[in-house]
């Protein structure tokens, strides 16, 4: 229903957006905000390896390898080129399986373990495993060429097969660090200065402008510019509004997007908090947040595929306000903020406040969610996180929560307890909380909490689950809290993520994201 003007964002209609590809510029004039890179990779470019299995970001067959700055130096991620929009890889690198190896020269040695480990049947989903595994390539320390069993099915998270039954798939990713680099195939030319500097050259001091397609890099541009076009869509990862674009056959608005702002990619901590900005990734803001709380690991790893950790954000995820996002109640439970921004004007609010009925925020027209603000760990404190889903992996929750409680000798002095996934809005379960506060963490205290979550929820029936089903799941988890913290209770250890660089209190430039 919208209608496409080449001065929708005054500019003409031939800008172009230029990426390298597989080593070579390539430049896309006359393409609209909707087309996705799985579509330009194909039908413009030939590269008939990148395949479309289930144009959603589950199955992995068209995942690509993402390189873009960051600073002085390049990141490499595995990305889903079916629900990523092409002007979003304006001014970054794409390498796809036909860009591994020369046509006449050797494989690259994530293509040869794999012939080596026979991991290739039908060869639909090949190429998309290969580059995942490459993506991870990319990340083994050097003199550390080998990969475990965990980091690999976590690699390979958004991946289907239905031929091999993976495990020689895994021993591809577990040996193809044992052969000798080589030119063209050594790690360290995919973070050489000469890519540095060729990204560089791409890069739009005021940002790429398309007829119906905004990418600031500024602040200030972006609020600017959204709050003089409040109806335009506010783009992040994409990994939401993709599917609009490859399920619902949907013709998007003007878009705006968030992934070029520049102050918006950090991650700083100060003063006992942590703010998150809307475009640093999930994976990013995941990590930093493990660091304050080691709970939310599991939640973490069965958030979603490491492609879509890769492209889509924390505050999109918290913006988008579904009541599955599992991020929500997460966050609910430690008492997160979000900043919000109109033009130069911010406020904040509590999350369990934004929230105001289903799909219904607290936001002003030409408002945006700028950031996430999240307060350290209380030390007397205990944390919990669950996720109950049919799947383990690659799945949405039919229950997701998150409980934090303190006590003094013995009696509940705070709580925080929130669930998604049981009514139209992730939030809060007051009346469960009443039924804690000030009485000793007992059984009995706990069963009268579980009770009381009746009149907190309506469960919800669909397709994930029943309300029956969701109403004793809701109680059952608060139940295994106070079985994991009750006295006397085996203390678990705390998950660790191979290679998580911790984010500490002490660090008051904060990190980038």
């Amino acid at each position: 229903n919208f209608v496409r003007s080449g001065e929708r964002f005054g500019v003409s209609t031939e800008a172009t957006v230029r990426f390298v590809l597989d080593g070579a510029l390539v430049e896309a004039p006359g393409r609209t905000a909707d087309t996705t890179l799985l579509d330009f990779l194909r039908e413009s470019q030939g590269c008939t390896g990148v395949k479309e299995g289930c144009a959603e970001g589950d199955c992995g067959a068209c995942t690509v390898v993402l390189g873009e700055l960051d600073g002085t130096r390049l990141r490499w991620r595995s990305i889903n080129a079916c629900i990523r929009l092409l002007p979003t890889v304006d001014g970054r690198e794409v390498i796809t399986a036909q860009g591994l190896a020369a046509k006449e020269g050797p494989l690259h040695p994530v293509q040869q373990a794999m012939v080596d480990c026979h991991g290739s049947q039908c060869g639909f989903c090949t190429p998309g495993f290969v580059m995942a595994l490459f993506s991870h390539y990319l990340q083994m320390q050097d003199g550390m060429r080998t990969a475990s069993r965990e980091e690999l099915l976590d690699a390979l998270s958004g991946n289907l097969c239905r031929c091999t039954g993976y495990r020689p798939i895994i021993e591809a990713g577990e040996k193809m660090g044992s052969y000798t680099e080589h030119a063209p195939f050594r790690t360290d030319d995919f973070f050489s200065f000469e890519r540095v500097e060729r990204l560089r050259a791409l890069q739009r001091p005021d940002g790429l402008r398309l007829p119906d397609y905004l990418a600031p890099v500024s602040l200030e541009a972006f609020a600017a510019a959204y709050e003089a076009q409040p109806d335009a869509l506010i783009l992040a990862g994409g990994t939401d509004v993709g599917l609009w674009v490859t399920k619902q056959l949907r013709r998007l608005p003007a878009v705006i997007a968030v992934n070029d702002v520049k102050v918006l990619q950090a991650i700083t901590v100060s003063g006992g908090s942590m703010v998150i900005g809307a475009a640093v990734a999930l994976e990013d803001a995941f990590a930093a947040l493990l660091a304050w709380y080691p709970p939310l690991g599991e939640m973490w790893r069965r958030f979603g595929s490491r492609p879509i950790r890769h492209s889509g954000t924390l505050c999109g995820n918290l913006a988008n306000g579904s009541p599955i996002g599992d991020s929500l109640p997460a966050l609910m439970a430690v008492g997160a903020h979000l900043r919000l921004r109109r033009g130069a004007h911010t406020r904040t609010v509590a999350l369990e406040d934004f929230y105001l009925a289903y799909q219904k925020k607290d936001l002003a027209r030409g408002e945006f969610v700028e950031a996430v603000w999240v307060p350290a760990p209380d030390p007397n404190s205990n944390y919990a996180f669950y996720k109950v889903s049919k799947r383990k992996d690659q799945d949405i929750s039919a229950v997701c929560a998150g409980f934090a409680l303190a006590r003094d000798a013995g009696r509940v002095t705070a709580v925080r307890l929130a669930y998604g996934g049981m009514a139209a809005t992730a939030r809060r379960a007051q009346h469960a909380e009443q039924a804690l506060l000030g009485q000793d963490w007992s059984e009995t205290t706990v069963r009268a909490a579980m009770a009381a979550l009746d009149h907190d929820f309506a469960a919800l029936t669909d397709m994930r689950a029943s309300k029956d089903y969701r109403s004793a799941v809701a109680a059952n988890l608060l139940y295994r809290f106070w079985l994991e913290t009750r006295q006397g209770a085996p203390q678990a250890e705390p998950t660790r993520i191979d290679g998580l660089q911790p984010v500490t209190a002490g660090d008051a430039t904060g990190a980038r994201a």
